[in-house]
């Protein structure tokens, strides 16, 4: 690793000229510890919730023993209690670094995927790896649940105001799950905009449902990674309207071959997301 102390996002690649390796330097990744935004939203201790990040990268490629290019899609799963997020330049950086190095086949690549990975994030990552022979099998799937999106609704703030969440605390608790394609973030550094769909499940008081739209279209100015951002949101709905079981997945567009798709939950059955890529990905 180039620096084994998790640096902050302005001494990483973002938003610089950088130089394409296209043999293999694992020490291109660059981590970035979760704890500082995680102390800005309030989490120090234990967390109240589980998940991963499902990164799904597009644009693999290495050669074999003979020289020959082979190509790949990989998906990396990243616990959320992992101390680290990689820096998603770099992480495309440390991909092309492969272009032109010589492996003995998948399994090779995949061990040496998990072992810098689990580095650089700090934790054991899964890694699996489909080959164009696989390809016709990856299926295509939308999120599923009610659409905000079709309410009418008037918006005059882009950053996130939590006190717009409330919920009827009053009527029994509810079991329902909320979907929107409006949310829009941008890159913490570089100011490049995230587009994303985001799916909110969750047992307790009724959400007011104009409200929650308004609250996930206040992101559009904001400035903050993937993760960082479904974390706010999940935090947010979590203490202004108290359900008793809160799940937020959201599916972020690619950028550089690489999208991020991060998944919070504190339902007991600790059922993992869906990685099928939505229409937008």
């Amino acid at each position: 690793m180039t620096d084994s102390i998790p640096g902050t996002p302005e001494h990483s690649l973002l938003g610089k000229p950088a130089t394409y390796k296209s043999d293999y330097d694992a020490s291109l990744l660059f981590p970035i510890s979760r704890s500082g935004k995680r102390e800005e939203i309030g989490l120090t201790g234990s967390l109240p919730f589980f998940g991963v990040d499902i990164w799904n990268a597009y644009e693999v490629s290495w050669l074999n023993l003979r020289g020959k290019p082979q190509v790949a899609i990989a998906a990396i799963t990243v616990p959320a209690d992992s101390p680290n997020i990689i820096e998603s330049k770099s992480f495309k950086l440390y991909l092309n670094s492969f272009n032109q190095t010589r492996l003995a086949g998948t399994d090779a690549l995949i061990s040496l995927l998990q072992a810098d990975l689990s580095a650089g994030f700090g934790a054991a990552v899964q890694v699996k790896v489909t080959t164009p022979d696989q390809f016709e099998k990856l299926a295509m799937h939308e999120l599923q649940g009610h659409l905000l999106d079709r309410l009418d609704i008037e918006v005059d703030s882009y950053t996130p105001n939590p006190a717009l969440l409330n919920a009827n605390f009053d009527d029994a608790p509810v079991e329902e799950t909320l979907i929107s394609h409006l949310l829009k973030s941008n890159c913490l550094v570089t100011g490049q905009p995230d587009w994303g769909s985001v799916q909110i499940h969750y047992v307790g008081p009724q959400i007011d449902q104009e409200k929650l739209l308004q609250y996930l279209i206040g992101f559009r100015d904001h400035n903050e990674f993937h993760e960082q951002c479904v974390e706010r949101i999940f935090v947010d709905i979590l203490r202004q309207c108290k359900p008793q079981k809160l799940s937020v997945y959201a599916r972020y567009t690619r950028r550089g071959g690489l999208d991020i798709n991060p998944w919070r939950s504190n339902f007991s059955s600790g059922q993992g997301p869906d990685n099928r890529r939505n229409g937008r990905q």
